[in-house]
C-alpha cells in the first residue's frame, strides 16, 4: 500500500524533466499534462511473495516558462484490478475524504534541454517535492526525456523508483489493510514507474 504514496512522487519529477526540455527558445511557453496519455504504475508485494501492479489514472499539471513545474495526482483514480481493494485504499489507507489528491512541485533548468530536437530523448536527475496525505518529502529520480512532437514532450521514469511510504504518515493505513486482507505482511517498500506526456 505503501507504494502507491511513493509512485506520486515519481510522477512528479518526470514532469519536472519534460518542461525543462520545453524552456529554450524554440520550447518556451507553458505546458500542460496530457491526462489520457500519461500513467503513473506501482508494484505491492504481499506475504513477501506475491506481486502485484497498480496505477493511478488521474493526472494533471503544468509547467510554466520560468521552469516551475507541478503534477497533481488524483488518489481516487487508484486502479489495483479488484473494486474492493481500490474502495479500500481510498478509504483507509489515503483517506482520499481529506486527502483526495497529492502534489509533486518542482523547478527546472530548461537550459539543459535546448539542443533536444524532435526524437531525441536526454536523461536528467530531478529533485522534487511531494506532498501526499498532509505531509512532505524530497525525492529524486532519473528521468529519460523525448521530444515527440515540436509540442509534445514525455517523460518517463529511467529506471524504477523505490520508495517507502512511512515518510507520509501511512503506517496505520497500511496496517488496517493487511488485517483487512488477512496477509501476514505487506512490504512497504515499492518499485514506481511512470510515463507523463505534456503538450504546449
Amino acid at each position: 500500500m505503501k507504494l502507491y504514496v511513493r509512485l506520486i512522487p515519481a510522477a512528479a519529477i518526470l514532469a519536472l524533466a519534460a518542461c525543462s526540455l520545453r524552456e529554450s527558445p524554440s520550447l518556451a511557453g507553458n505546458w500542460t499534462v496530457e491526462g489520457d496519455e500519461s500513467r503513473l504504475s506501482f508494484v505491492t508485494i504481499k506475504s513477501g511473495l506475491v506481486a502485484e501492479a497498480h496505477k493511478f489514472t488521474g493526472l494533471s499539471g503544468s509547467v510554466s516558462a520560468d521552469g516551475e513545474a507541478e503534477l497533481t495526482i488524483d488518489l481516487i483514480s487508484v486502479e489495483t484490478g479488484l473494486d474492493v481493494r481500490d474502495q479500500r485504499m481510498r478509504e483507509l489507507l489515503f483517506e482520499t475524504a481529506s486527502f483526495p489528491s497529492a502534489k509533486v512541485t518542482a523547478q527546472v533548468d530548461p537550459d539543459e534541454f535546448v539542443r533536444l530536437k524532435v526524437g531525441e530523448t536526454t536523461l536528467q536527475i530531478v529533485d522534487a517535492t511531494v506532498d501526499l496525505h498532509g505531509m512532505q518529502s524530497p525525492v529524486m529520480a532519473e528521468l529519460a526525456v523525448t521530444r515527440t512532437a515540436e509540442d509534445k514532450v514525455q517523460v518517463a521514469s529511467a529506471s524504477p523508483i523505490v520508495l517507502e511510504a512511512s515518510a507520509f504518515d501511512l503506517g496505520d493505513g497500511v496496517e488496517k489493510l493487511r488485517e483487512l486482507a488477512g496477509l501476514p505482511s505487506i512490504t512497504e517498500a515499492v518499485p514506481v514507474t511512470f510515463s507523463v506526456t505534456f503538450t504546449r
